[in-house]
């Protein structure tokens, strides 16, 4: 059988990467990815723009006044996003996650001469344009006890965290979605990249116009297959006009610049046209 060509891989990847650019997502090189962790594949947390953001979305208010997280609550708060209970099992781990990111964390601070506890938080829910979103490809992470890597197709990055999972595969080959669930369910096994996983709160297997997602360990049978679901027919018409506003707007020139400085041969080759959502993403080739 002969293997796909990198093209036709690409065919779901190029056109998922440009849409979630136009929808907001910072697009990150693998290197410069790499260099925001320290320049260590076995670092999966953004840290330096996880420390900034965390000092940007967090303040004490107190007896009127507005106060700032001391640098070792910062780093406190870092460390417990960092080290998660792993040795209480993956799941477990998983879920000590989702609590830090949506309950957020109480830590002490002295202030005006009172030491209190007060809230702390990953994510500023109420807020969202307080996050900052990037977005990566070919996400190299070192597997568990072993010299060697696996690079997850696309990563999404809330405040420097890796919280969405992309794996994308050709439509060429036979039951490609299937395919890129299986990679999933591979990545999390011991052996390999549990320690991105751990972060993940969802999971995508794109395929062109195919798309299934899950969440951290779902089984392969309990994948489910990505909708839009509306509550009338107007706000179907006003997504769709919405979409194809989306799909014509122009990439940001710099981030078109940094996406495509190594694939001008390969993009010159085949024309992508993409939908907004998993399940409409379409890829042509010419």
């Amino acid at each position: 059988m002969d293997r796909p060509s990198y093209i036709e891989d690409h065919i779901s990847q190029i056109p998922a990467l440009q849409l979630l650019i136009k929808m907001g997502y910072q697009y990150l090189s693998p290197d410069e990815a790499l260099s925001l962790r320290g320049g260590r594949t076995s670092n999966v947390l953004l840290e330096t723009v996880l420390k900034k953001q965390l000092e940007k979305i967090n303040s004490i208010q107190y007896k009127d006044k507005e106060f700032s997280f001391s640098d070792s609550n910062i780093s406190t708060a870092i460390i417990a996003l960092r080290e998660l209970p792993i040795q209480d099992g993956f799941i477990m781990a998983n879920q000590a996650f989702f609590d830090l990111i949506t309950l957020g964390k109480s830590l002490e601070q002295t202030i005006l001469n009172d030491k209190k506890s007060f809230s702390f938080r990953y994510i500023d829910w109420e807020n969202p344009e307080n996050n900052i979103y990037h977005i990566t490809e070919e996400y190299s992470v070192l597997r568990s006890d072993r010299a060697d890597h696996y690079r997850p197709d696309i990563v999404l990055f809330i405040n420097g965290i890796p919280m969405v999972i992309i794996e994308c595969k050709s439509p060429k080959i036979k039951e490609p979605v299937e395919k890129a669930i299986e990679q999933h369910l591979r990545n999390q096994q011991e052996d390999g990249v549990r320690s991105l996983y751990l972060y993940s709160n969802l999971t995508f297997a794109l395929a062109s116009n195919e798309a299934k997602y899950g969440t951290t360990a779902t089984s392969k049978e309990f994948w489910g297959v990505w909708k839009e679901m509306f509550r009338t027919k107007e706000e179907e018409r006003l997504w769709e006009s919405e979409i194809n506003i989306l799909k014509h707007k122009a990439l940001p020139d710099n981030e078109r610049t940094v996406l495509f400085k190594e694939r001008f041969r390969k993009v010159r080759s085949f024309t992508v046209k993409g939908l907004p959502h998993p399940e409409s993403s379409i890829g042509i080739v010419n």
